[in-house]
């Protein structure tokens, strides 16, 4: 694969953060004053994006699965690690609770020792412990922290967020555990499993969705500084927050996401917009010591998701 392609809908997925985004995927569309988009219907992908796609997942080390919803398929249905990824889940359930005025985002949480885990974040090098469940919320979404995610796992409720993922027509995407680091025998073995066709189907309904919660947790994923994996080949600008209020967007892609990372585990999921909005989910899991491979993977599928939301 040639890294320095345009992106085509119709060509091999290659390119790099400096090209162009183009394609066929479908047309443009604006969205309405408040910023919040209609839905342009599926565009269209070339069987040849879709071919080049199959063998991506085919050389991938493992089980590389993609899906943006009636666009791109490929292993959509395997039920993989996600590491960090499957926060998504508890935000959706939080930002629900906060909309329906049932969580206050300026109530006071005190963290517990329990509650402090390694990995990625901020609150284990910082000294205060007592902080709002709206700092809590961006904590997570922003810089995954695993300290915020286990305090609010704690105030809601692991059944709670259960509960908001079968609600939202998750079957087979669970978070299992509180955050372990390390993760023991004795555990739970995942924080969390899912689909990329559960998870691309809900990041979806959060691009086109005009609830108070959507929108929240659409603001809170746009705040991820990670743009590592799916928005790492593709021309973005890594600081704006905004939602796009009219389409095409000009700075590339426009991006709100969450990624995981874990041993043999590499995923991201979000929402993208350029020409069109999209939801979508890349999912990469191997053996242990392929990380980079399953890196190089999930950059090359974000290539075939930016070409679902590319000008023709």
């Amino acid at each position: 694969m040639n890294a320095g392609d345009t992106v085509n809908a119709g060509d091999t997925i290659a390119g790099n953060a400096g090209d162009a985004i183009t394609g066929d995927a479908g047309d443009a569309i604006t969205g309405d004053g408040g910023g919040l988009p209609r839905d342009a219907g599926p565009g269209d992908v070339s069987g040849t994006t879709r071919g080049s796609l199959a063998e991506l997942a085919a050389a991938c080390p493992g089980t590389l699965a993609v899906c943006v919803p009636g666009l791109l398929g490929v292993n959509e249905d395997v039920v993989l690690p996600l590491a960090s990824t499957g926060k998504v889940l508890l935000l959706a359930a939080l930002a629900q609770d906060i909309a329906a005025g049932a969580v206050d985002p300026a109530e006071p949480v005190g963290l517990l020792d329990e509650d402090y885990a390694g990995g990625s974040g901020l609150l284990t090098e910082l000294s205060a412990r007592r902080w709002t469940i709206g700092d809590l919320a961006v904590l997570t979404a922003s810089v995954s922290d695993n300290t915020a995610t286990n305090a609010l796992l704690r105030r809601l409720g692991l059944a709670r967020v259960d509960a908001a993922a079968a609600a939202l027509g998750l079957a087979g995407t669970r978070v299992h555990d509180r955050i372990r680091e390390p993760r023991l025998p004795a555990h739970p073995p995942a924080f969390a499993t899912g689909t990329a066709r559960e998870l691309a189907g809900l990041m979806r309904s959060v691009a086109y969705g005009r609830e108070p919660w959507q929108r929240l947790l659409l603001g809170w994923m746009a705040c991820n500084t990670d743009r590592g994996l799916v928005p790492a080949l593709l021309p973005h600008e890594p600081e704006d927050r905004e939602p796009p209020r009219v389409l095409p967007y000009a700075a590339g892609v426009w991006v709100a996401n969450k990624t995981g990372t874990d041993a043999g585990t590499r995923a991201d999921v979000g929402v993208i917009a350029a020409a069109r909005w999209e939801g979508y989910a890349v999912l990469a899991h191997g053996p242990e010591g392929s990380e980079q491979a399953l890196v190089r993977a999930v950059r090359q599928a974000g290539l075939a998701v930016a070409a679902t939301v590319a000008a023709q």
